[in-house]
């Protein structure tokens, strides 16, 4: 099973609450969604702002709160800061909600797992075309 292949970090109760206060945000969520289609390559903060259609400033509070929460990083790439979703922090959160309930009950995680698995988004082929 993918969780126990994965050797996730111990994620604590409050880092969850503080993840899942940070995706409960209609916007916030929306940006990890377009960060995670990016891949790690990321995106500029002005083309995020452009593609959830919030203001500059708007996203960058937004911005600031999922990389507290540890949803997203930043990079510097010369006058620009590009944000990438945190892949690690994501799988964390998602293995600190399966893994009790895939300890005792695999066939009950086993579709969630399923569906979890990485295929071409169906997003990036429809602006392809």
């Amino acid at each position: 099973m993918i969780l126990e292949l994965y050797d996730y970090r111990k994620m604590e109760e409050r880092q969850a609450r503080t993840a899942f206060a940070a995706l409960s945000q209609e916007t916030r969520l929306r940006i990890v969604r377009l960060l995670v289609q990016a891949g790690p390559d990321g995106m500029a903060a002005g083309a995020i702002a452009e593609a959830v259609a919030v203001s500059p400033s708007n996203v960058s509070f937004h911005l600031k709160d999922l990389e507290h929460a540890g949803m997203i990083v930043p990079r510097r790439e010369a006058r620009s800061i590009i944000y990438s979703a945190d892949f690690t922090g994501l799988r964390d959160l998602i293995a600190f909600l399966m893994k009790d309930c895939c300890a005792d009950h695999p066939e009950i995680c086993a579709p969630a797992l399923a569906d979890a698995e990485c295929r071409p988004s169906t997003a990036k082929k429809k602006a392809r075309a």
